[in-house]
């Protein structure tokens, strides 16, 4: 197996990391820290550095990243979509 598509940071985390820019209906295989953990179809198109569903998140629950909460679903968000602002409020405080 090559280098993989989306990268699992935390073991928690129900989001994985685009490694590079992935077009809607690809295969994209995951892997974490210790290897990979198989692969998903993309739903939509997902760029560099942006976030993908590993499992459903219901509107309302915590997006999680790094192992802690960066965000909550504003709407449901199914297996590999794009998890990004159209669909997730961030819980930064840095409005203030």
């Amino acid at each position: 197996m090559g280098a993989p598509d989306l990268l699992i940071v935390h073991e928690s985390d129900n989001v994985a990391t685009a490694l590079r820019d992935l077009e809607r209906g690809a295969v994209a295989s995951v892997a974490d820290k210790s290897g990979p953990r198989g692969s998903l179809q993309l739903h939509d198109p997902v760029g560099l550095g942006h976030k993908v569903a590993l499992s459903g998140i219901v509107a309302g629950e915590s997006v999680v990243k790094y192992g802690q909460p960066i965000g909550r679903a504003t709407a449901a968000i199914d297996v590999g979509r794009h998890v990004h602002v159209h669909n997730v409020e961030s819980l930064s405080v840095d409005d203030a």
